[in-house]
């Protein structure tokens, strides 16, 4: 039973850990950072237009949305995406979570 526990606990700890290739700092209490999608930096070219999109969770008992790089790049009117970022906001200990992803290009 302890072993099971223990494995619950680190399982649960690692989720989450392969959301982008960096990840910046996450409070407990609240959080509100933003990082890149990708780890292509050379040359990078942010185009002309931005177009976003989310997903939320409350309670972590419902979540919602389309984050999707597909649906960011319509709602910027964009057809060549050139660079992605996201933005996380977590709220006392996941009560209200918000995720969204930024694509530029043109």
């Amino acid at each position: 039973m302890k072993k099971l526990l223990i494995s619950a606990i680190i399982a649960l700890g690692l989720t989450g850990c392969t959301t982008a290739p960096f990840q910046p700092s996450e409070g407990i209490m609240y959080t509100d950072t933003k990082a890149p999608l990708q780890i292509e930096y050379n040359n990078t070219d942010l185009g002309h237009k931005v177009g976003s999109a989310y997903t939320i969770s409350v309670l972590g008992l419902v979540a919602a949305g389309d984050c999707s790089i597909q649906a960011a790049a319509r709602d910027g009117n964009i057809k060549t995406i050139k660079h992605a970022d996201y933005e996380f906001t977590n709220v006392l200990f996941g009560i209200f979570t918000k995720t969204t992803v930024y694509v530029y290009g043109d």
